[in-house]
């Protein structure tokens, strides 16, 4: 083969195999799940969220902390993590300006450095979401259903 023909052949060769490479990772980003998709599917299973699992919630938390640790049972779902640099208050407001813009028919009805509180639903059939500070630098979210 050509030497000239061989280069075209070879720069062919490797443009290929970048936009493969592209396109992989482009699909798995987008198949990770979104804090949004992990709130959503969390309040979705209310009031027994014994069908979910640890993962379920570990999106919500990676957004501010790397060790999360979640968990399910027929009454709640709750998660604790260590947030990243910054103090927990800042953190934690964070997390309740997500609640709102990915819950808009969530009520906020407590606003304090170390809670968040936002109601789902007419009374009796109300799911709750509360961040908060637990401990000097851990945060906690908790979903349950209310009657």
């Amino acid at each position: 083969m050509h030497p000239e023909r061989r280069s075209v052949v070879l720069a062919a060769l490797r443009c290929g195999v970048l936009i493969t490479l592209s396109f992989a990772i482009a699909a798995r980003a987008d198949d990770t799940p979104t804090s949004c998709d992990a709130l959503k599917r969390i309040v979705a299973a209310s009031p027994i969220f014994s069908s979910l699992t640890a993962i379920d919630g570990r999106p919500v938390a990676l957004s501010y902390g790397d060790d999360a640790q979640c968990a399910a049972s027929p009454a709640n779902y709750r998660c604790t993590w260590t947030p990243h640099g910054g103090s927990g208050a800042d953190a934690l407001q964070s997390v309740a300006a997500d609640i709102a813009a990915c819950l808009p028919d969530a009520t906020h009805d407590e606003n304090s450095h170390a809670r968040q509180h936002f109601t789902i639903g007419p009374r009796g059939s109300r799911t709750e979401i509360a961040a908060s500070q637990a401990g000097a630098n851990l945060l906690k979210l908790e979903i349950y259903a209310t009657r």
